[in-house]
């Protein structure tokens, strides 16, 4: 294997350049955020008071606003979007799994896309403005690097027992990661499928069907036995 590139020197800008960018940054994926909850506590509140026929067409599109805002807010990064899809199964039973289920794969592929088609320069200023020089060299060999020589590196520096998995099974290792309890600390569903994406390690047809497969067996299990098995 070649040696590793040699990274340029990052000389990270003075707090008070960088830090108005990061709060517009932030600012602005806050307000995202927030935008799709007001919209449905919107719904959900205006419901109580519409007449019978109107409430029930109402609730129908309740559901349907909700399942395209849970497979939005899925998508963002360190955001617990599963409460809601195990809200709307609870409350609509076993006919809506499936469509959370798409909704969730959905939203996964989305965050997947985004960090396939993120600017790493963009990300290589943003990692320079919060100081993160680590970060800034690994983007520096995600671009520089082809994917085999990366690979083959971080065979090398990790632990004998964890080495294949991260390299040679990384879409089973993908998969786990996406189901272990706890795994907001790692950016949650859309933070780990778009982590995924800008590593440029996982091809969009294998990401496709492992994230297919690792996000069924709930609502399956919810769509066959019936919404008492999330209470």
């Amino acid at each position: 294997m070649k040696p590793d590139k040699p990274v340029p020197p990052v000389t990270p800008p003075p707090l008070r350049r960088s830090l108005p960018r990061l709060i517009l940054r932030l600012t602005i994926i806050g307000l995202l955020v927030w935008a799709g909850l007001a919209l449905f506590d919107w719904l959900q509140g205006h419901i109580a008071d519409l007449e019978d026929a109107a409430r029930a067409r109402a609730m129908t599109t309740l559901v349907v606003v909700s399942i395209l805002a849970y497979a939005a807010i899925i998508a963002i990064p360190f955001v617990p979007a599963i409460e809601i899809a195990i809200a709307l199964m609870v409350m609509e039973g076993p006919i809506i799994a499936p469509f959370v289920w798409l909704a969730t794969v959905l939203g996964l592929l989305a965050a997947y896309v985004v960090g396939r088609r993120v600017s790493l320069d963009w990300l290589h200023g943003l990692f320079r403005d919060l100081h993160m020089i680590r970060a800034c060299a690994m983007i520096y060999r995600i671009k520089t690097e082809p994917p085999e020589n990366r690979l083959a590196s971080l065979s090398d520096r990790l632990p004998r027992w964890l080495a294949p998995l991260a390299t040679r099974y990384r879409y089973g290792l993908l998969a786990v990661v996406l189901n272990v309890p706890g795994n907001m600390a790692l950016g949650g569903g859309g933070g780990i499928l778009m982590a995924a994406g800008i590593s440029r390690l996982f091809t969009p047809g294998w990401t496709l069907l492992t994230v297919m497969l690792a996000t069924a067996p709930v609502p399956l299990a919810v769509w066959f036995m019936g919404a008492d098995i999330l209470k």
